[in-house]
């Protein structure tokens, strides 16, 4: 058995509803790209002292709401009273972080704020995030499987050195992406780039 196997069984064996109801309602890359993120960030857990445990959910749960559509998303999110912005209604594709955050709370019972809440930004990220936060961002974009992110190495390497400056790194490109595809970027993400880089320029 190898290693990535193991680590799916194990996790069934711990999470059995949740594993099951991911592996059933995500496709294969992204159920892939899950065990991914939830390797990754129990792994930077460890690094900076978080529990375990939370990285771990919060990894697993963070997409799953990704392969509802747009409109389930929505209604999601609207039913249980979440705003959704004029920026998400057109990039869509930030839709199922708010929408995940709700149904990890409703769907899988989670009640920590501090998960729900690094399910929540994780693909916009927020100023002044909690190690948490940073954590399940970073994971998110670093991950075993992700192969087409540009200067992928040095991001890997700056997340278990220097996690502000990591996040620096991806938000600047993620920035810059948004701006080259003419793509309106969410105003927590700009608050964030704005923020950390603030911080990394005052530590220099």
């Amino acid at each position: 058995m190898g290693a990535v196997d193991k680590f799916e069984n194990d996790l069934f064996e711990k999470y059995p509803r949740i594993m099951e109801s991911l592996r059933i309602s995500l496709t294969e890359a992204r159920f892939m790209h899950t065990l991914g993120v939830a390797f990754t960030a129990a792994s930077l857990g460890m690094r900076y002292g978080v529990d375990v445990e939370d990285c771990l959910m919060a990894g697993l749960l963070h997409d799953c709401a990704k392969c509802q559509s747009a409109e389930e998303n929505i209604e999601l999110m609207e039913s249980h009273g979440v705003e959704v912005s004029d920026v998400q209604r057109e990039n869509t594709k930030l839709l199922h972080a708010g929408a995940g955050a709700v149904m990890a709370r409703e769907k899988f019972g989670i009640e920590d704020e501090g998960i729900l809440n690094a399910i929540r930004l994780h693909t916009t990220g927020d100023s002044d995030m909690t190690i948490l936060e940073k954590i399940v961002y970073i994971a998110d974009y670093i991950e075993p499987f992700r192969d087409t992110v540009e200067n992928l190495s040095e991001i890997r390497k700056l997340a278990f050195t220097d996690i502000d400056g990591c996040l620096v790194k991806i938000m600047s490109q993620t920035v810059g992406y948004l701006k080259k595809l003419g793509v309106k970027t969410d105003i927590a993400t700009m608050r964030a780039y704005e923020y950390y880089s603030s911080r990394a320029n005052e530590n220099n």
